[in-house]
C-alpha cells in the first residue's frame, strides 16, 4: 500500500501539553511520530485517549512479547505499516527477537510460537478479520487464559484496530522506527 498523507505534519505545536507530548515521544521513541504530528496537534484529547490505552495496555496480565505479537498480527492484517513499525520498534527496545514478528503470517502452524501464543494470535486474527470468533477458537483461548486476561486480549486488539483505522484513513506510514531502535 501507498502512503500519502492527507493533512499535513504540524511541527511546531501550540500549547504546553502538546510541546510536552512531542517531548516524550522524542525522549521515549527516538522521534516525534507522524500520528502526533497529524492527529494529536489538530486533536490534542486524542493524545489523552491514547495516554489511557497506553496505561491500560501496560497493566495487562500478559508478557510484553505477547502484547507486541498482538499489536504486530492486528496491524499486519490491517496493513498499517506504521504500527507493526512501532511494535517491532518496542520490541527491539525490550530485547526481544524479531524471529516470532518476521513469521507472523504462519504463527498456526510454526514451532517458534507456543500453543498459548497461538491460541491468543488465532484469537486476534479472527477478531480483526471478523470482529467475533468461532467457539472452537474461545474454547481454545480459554484452555490457556483467564477470564481477566482473555479481556485485556480482546482490548489490545480493538485498541490497535483503532490506531490502524486512524493511521490508514490518514495516510500515515511507516516513520522508520525499528532503524532508531538499533
Amino acid at each position: 500500500m501507498e502512503y500519502a498523507l492527507k493533512l499535513p505534519p504540524i511541527d511546531k505545536p501550540k500549547g504546553l501539553y502538546l510541546k510536552l507530548g512531542f517531548w516524550y515521544f522524542k525522549k521515549m521513541i527516538g522521534k516525534v511520530i507522524t500520528p502526533a504530528k497529524v492527529i494529536y496537534t489538530r486533536a490534542p484529547r486524542l493524545m489523552k485517549v491514547a495516554s489511557v490505552f497506553y496505561k491500560i495496555q501496560q497493566r495487562a496480565p500478559l508478557s510484553e512479547e505477547l502484547k507486541l505479537l498482538c499489536h504486530a498480527l492486528v496491524s499486519e492484517i490491517n496493513g498499517c505499516t506504521f504500527c507493526l513499525d512501532i511494535a517491532q520498534a518496542y520490541a527491539i527496545r525490550q530485547h526481544n527477537s524479531l524471529q516470532k514478528f518476521g513469521q507472523l503470517v504462519n504463527f498456526d502452524n510454526n514451532p517458534l510460537f507456543t500453543p498459548q501464543e497461538r491460541a491468543c494470535l488465532q484469537y486476534v486474527k479472527e477478531v480483526t478479520l471478523h470482529q467475533g470468533v468461532s467457539d472452537e477458537v474461545f474454547k481454545e483461548l480459554r484452555r490457556h487464559f483467564s477470564e481477566e486476561q482473555i479481556i485485556y486480549i480482546t482490548f489490545l486488539c480493538a485498541s490497535e484496530i483503532y490506531y490502524n483505522t486512524m493511521n490508514l484513513a490518514l495516510g500515515i506510514g511507516s516513520d522508520g522506527l525499528c532503524a532508531i531502535q538499533r
